[in-house]
């Protein structure tokens, strides 16, 4: 029977790298996003190349009424998911008393509250017949305390333990539960963030999202807990058990700050 990978974050970046593996994998899909319009031009494009089925929604999954509307057309569909990829998330950049709570709140939302809701109402799911798969895309920030980006990186610290601990609850269900943790990635994620200047970026070659969703799709069939890709990114998480917990935050506050 084919399976079904519902993705969100798919019309653009590592979600819409993401949406071509598991076509090309023969997966039918349920492909979220804000653009109806990149959505539907995705459905077409992979339906026929690959010949699948995919069932597009257009939401803002920073209001969590969207979230649940997300679960209640699958479940209308009469639609099983068997792959879960909370890929969805944006950052924002700048001192926390000069950023919008507004912005924050839509990022709490979505990287957080959103991602929580789905993970649950479809883990429920896949530990009922006692299958599945779920990825939640965090961070290499997860591993950080991040000044200039402070919810930001909050939020995917919170990501990052979430998965891990359900991950251990679910052990023995048929169900695995993988973060993927990616450093900076070549898509459109810097600019949305307003991180372009930043020397975290600026310069510096990039993996591209194809290269980081192969490596999570892989990770994701593996059944792998913490998936970081990159030999720098994973020293980077090393050195910063190593490191004590004051001189780390100004390293990333350094890193963070806007080249000259």
């Amino acid at each position: 029977m084919t399976k079904t990978a519902l993705i969100t974050g798919a019309s653009g970046g590592i979600g819409y790298e993401f949406a071509h593996i598991f076509a090309q994998n023969q997966y039918n899909l349920v492909l979220v996003a804000r653009s109806s319009d990149k959505l539907a031009e995705l459905k077409n494009q992979l339906e026929k190349q690959y010949a699948i089925h995919c069932l597009v929604i257009s939401c803002d999954l920073s209001e969590l009424a969207e979230a649940k509307a997300i679960v209640d057309q699958v479940r209308s569909a009469r639609t099983k998911i068997d792959v879960l990829i909370n890929n969805a998330g944006f950052g924002d950049y700048g001192f926390f008393t000069e950023t919008s709570w507004a912005k924050e709140l839509q990022m709490i939302n979505l990287n957080i509250i959103s991602l929580t809701y789905l993970t649950k109402e479809f883990g429920k799911q896949m530990v009922a017949k006692k299958d599945g798969r779920i990825l939640n895309v965090a961070s290499t920030a997860a591993f950080l305390p991040g000044p200039l980006m402070a919810v930001y990186y909050a939020t995917k610290a919170y990501v990052l333990s979430l998965t891990e601990a359900i991950a251990n609850e679910f052990q023995g269900t048929g169900v695995s539960v993988t973060a993927l943790c990616p450093g900076p990635t070549a898509s459109g994620f810097q600019s949305a963030a307003a991180l372009g200047e930043s020397k975290l970026v600026k310069g510096k070659k990039m993996p591209t999202a194809r290269e980081v969703a192969e490596f999570g799709y892989k990770a994701l069939l593996e059944g792998k807990r913490v998936a970081i890709p990159g030999l720098s990114n994973k020293l980077q998480v090393f050195s910063a058990r190593l490191m004590p917990r004051n001189l780390l935050t100004a390293v990333v506050r350094s890193m963070s700050e806007k080249s000259s």
